[in-house]
């Protein structure tokens, strides 16, 4: 099973960065990564199985009818490969419209780490969220114990807030969460093409 996939809708970040909506239309891709990353990922955020197709594909419908609904911007990044896109990691926002607020998410693929990916596409759906979307507020919750997502937190202007004692449940127990956010008006929108008075 291969992780690239040639959806042909696709978010442009950069030459060699797409963001793709995370549905059923990539179900073979997303999982063969999800399936890649599993063990590796359960240190942050364990899953108490190993993923199935049919569980991959059931969670993509559901990430699928929450975008439909304004709730999630549920998305893959890929970079170019193949004559599509190889999948290499995720990144989500799951809004409160009431608030005008949102939590980010994102995981990246072990051999993608340190290029990037990561840091650009939360830019990108940070301007969408902040000027599109018209949110107010975006949060970041990570462990007290994960550097480097603390370190990207802090690269892209969050704040932390505090901490979130035992909030996170793992089999061996509770750990603490570190709670970060981000104001729009404290977000520097980045210039879009063709922007400016000529």
């Amino acid at each position: 099973m291969s992780d690239v996939t040639t959806a042909r809708f696709v978010w442009v970040v950069a030459d060699d960065l797409v963001l793709i909506p995370r549905t059923t239309a990539i179900a073979d891709a997303y999982h063969a990564l999800v399936a890649a990353n599993h063990a590796r990922l359960a240190q942050w955020s364990p899953s108490p199985q190993e993923p199935t197709l049919e569980a991959t594909r059931a969670a993509l419908e559901r990430s699928g009818q929450a975008w439909l609904d304004g709730t999630r911007l549920p998305l893959a990044i890929g970079v170019p490969a193949d004559g599509g896109h190889r999948l290499v990691g995720t990144v989500n926002l799951t809004i409160d419209a009431f608030t005008r607020s949102a939590e980010a998410g994102f995981w990246i693929d072990a051999a993608a780490e340190g290029r990037g990916y990561v840091t650009r596409a939360l830019t990108a759906v940070l301007a969408h969220a902040f000027g599109d979307l018209n949110l107010h507020r975006a949060e970041m919750r990570t462990l007290t114990t994960n550097d480097r997502s603390r370190r990207l937190a802090e690269r892209l202007g969050f704040t932390l807030e505090g901490v979130l004692r035992e909030a996170a449940p793992f089999p061996d127990g509770p750990r603490d969460v570190a709670l970060y956010a981000l104001l729009a008006r404290d977000f520097p929108m980045p210039s879009r093409p063709g922007a400016g008075s000529g």
